[in-house]
């Protein structure tokens, strides 16, 4: 939120009041009720949890954490060959440039200046020179130079932003990446990361917690989502140099651990891995033969990636393991598992073709978020991968379908049509499963979640483009030709998660939600009331059955059951 009072004297502006960065996650994270008990614990990267809540002896910020531009990551990339900028690109700045006097005159972006009126984006410039005859390039920047050879990537650099001369700087880290120098200039530049030595947004719990981080294990990405797969996806890295910057973030990780790991004496330690996940969403087309992208010549190259990122986590386990003594509990945990992505069906676009999603006179196809959408005859729409919702009078800004036997009536019958959905090119359903949210959802928050979840059939998933709200008019499903090519959206028992432990876990099919019982009770601490879910490492409780009156068998008996 930005501050609420300023003061604008001619060309700046100047905050009066501080601005706030605000978690939206609602409920207690499970660590939290650790803190009230005065147990340390230390929570590094785990997703959904930007800014940190203020519990905990150290945590650092996962998934969901910007870069200094206040993205999720956006590179910028420096080229002189045109082929190298597609039509249609996104996560990048992507930049034609030219070479004169054997030098590349450019600038890399950062953060807006919110202290100067219309907040111009702040730049600092750079040149890199070309060597001539050998494949190597000089980047000068205002205080540090950098030599790279053709295919060499640099350390972490410290970037200053100045807004004002008398603010203080807003410091960045990037990474350069020379891909080539002859005959085409390409230079890719990594995201610009939030400095764990001196973030100027909050990352870690305790202030401070980051900079101790990089102080002891290094400079390390604070982005949520490290690996650039956006690079790949605009082809501005091929596969291998896809897999080379994945290793990079897998290796930091592993460095990070170690130092992390190390320092932990006892309560809890929570350590999140991202290469399991990132590696299998986008190296499932290199192990399938099946999959459209399937590239015969990356898998001679580089062999099966999936497998070899799961034998690199076997080993970190090893070593977690010579640490614990018998009083420890290890759990390794994934919230899922992994299926192939074959085809992207277009919700969106289905359900306007079915009725329920229509669109302004005129429009064939549209966006949700670009006024393309009659509301005043729109009673469903989907947003998100998974999620469907009514148009929900009260809950929507512009609903019309009344809660209640109205809106139950719509559910069931759009949950019935999509269940019997058949892909046109085989016979084989889209669809395993529709859930009702009452189904699998309990507690205050009900009523936000989607109405139903849409679990897909095995190679089957939402497209990206009904994913972000659009509605296309083309054929309702497609092939998937991406190199983000394995992914998790399909029905539950098609993708199921794991849950490992050095500890006997008494419960044959153990929930993520019974993950927060058991670890509370590892502490002595009671579930509270309104939780689901129990201890996985405790017998189930035994269910005493009610004694049987003398008047209740006789009713029995005369029905002839017994």
């Amino acid at each position: 939120l930005p501050p609420t009072t300023t003061i604008k004297p001619g060309s700046y502006v100047f905050p009066l009041s501080g601005g706030q960065v605000l978690l939206k996650r609602e409920g207690k994270a499970f660590w939290e009720y650790l803190g009230d008990k005065d147990i340390p614990a230390v929570i590094f990267k785990i997703p959904s949890n930007y800014p940190p809540v203020e519990s905990g002896n150290g945590s650092v910020s996962g998934m969901g954490t910007p870069d200094l531009v206040g993205t999720y990551g956006t590179y910028q990339y420096f080229t002189t060959d045109g082929k190298d900028i597609p039509n249609d690109y996104s996560g990048a700045r992507l930049t034609l440039v030219d070479i004169i006097n054997g030098g590349v005159n450019e600038v890399l972006e950062g953060p807006p200046n919110s202290f100067r009126k219309g907040a111009p984006i702040m730049k600092i410039p750079f040149t890199a020179w070309i060597d001539p005859k050998n494949p190597v390039i000089r980047i000068d920047l205002p205080d540090q130079k950098i030599i790279l050879n053709q295919g060499e990537w640099s350390d972490w650099v410290v970037l200053s932003f100045k807004p004002l001369p008398f603010i203080p700087a807003m410091t960045g880290i990037c990474r350069f990446y020379a891909k080539e120098v002859h005959p085409y200039f390409k230079l890719y530049v990594t995201p610009l990361n939030i400095n764990p030595k001196d973030p100027i947004l909050p990352i870690d719990w305790p202030e401070g917690f980051a900079k101790k981080v990089a102080d002891n294990a290094g400079y390390f990405y604070t982005q949520g989502m490290p690996e650039d797969t956006k690079a790949l996806t605009n082809n501005t890295f091929t596969t291998k140099e896809y897999y080379v910057q994945s290793q990079m973030v897998l290796n930091e990780r592993d460095r990070l651990f170690d130092y992390l790991f190390s320092q932990f004496k006892e309560g809890l330690f929570f350590f999140y891995y991202s290469s399991t996940d990132l590696g299998t969403h986008i190296f499932w087309h290199l192990r399938d033969k099946h999959h459209p992208a399937y590239d015969p010549i990356a898998r001679a190259e580089l062999g099966d990636v999936v497998e070899e990122i799961y034998q690199r986590m076997d080993k970190t386990v090893g070593k977690a393991l010579q640490r614990l003594d018998d009083n420890t509990t290890l759990i390794i945990m994934s919230d899922h598992g992994f299926s192939p992505l074959y085809n992207n069906f277009h919700l969106n676009s289905w359900l306007e073709r079915n009725g329920y999603l229509v669109l302004n006179y005129g429009k064939t196809k549209g966006s949700l978020l670009s006024g393309d959408v009659d509301w005043s005859r729109t009673r469903a729409y989907a947003l998100g991968f998974n999620a469907l919702y009514i148009n929900q009078r009260g809950r929507e800004g512009q609903g019309i379908v009344s809660p209640g036997a109205e809106r139950d009536r719509l559910v069931n019958e759009i949950a019935k049509k999509l269940m019997a959905l058949k892909d046109p090119q085989n016979g084989k359903s889209v669809i395993k499963r529709v859930h009702h949210r009452e189904d699998i959802y309990t507690g205050p928050y009900v009523e936000k979640a989607p109405d139903l979840l849409v679990g897909y059939d095995w190679g089957y998933r939402t497209s990206w483009e009904s994913a972000l709200g659009d509605i296309t008019d083309g054929n309702l499903i497609t092939v998937s030709t991406e190199k983000w090519s394995g992914d998790h959206c399909g029905a539950t028992e098609l993708v199921p998660g794991i849950f490992f432990s050095n500890k006997k876990i008494l419960m044959e099919h153990p929930h993520l939600y019974d993950l927060t019982p058991s670890i509370l009770a590892l502490f002595g601490i009671a579930k509270p009331e309104d939780m689901v879910g129990r201890d996985v490492f405790s017998p189930a409780p035994e269910v005493i059955p009610e004694k049987m009156s003398d008047q209740k068998k006789k009713d029995i008996k005369s029905l002839d059951y017994i």
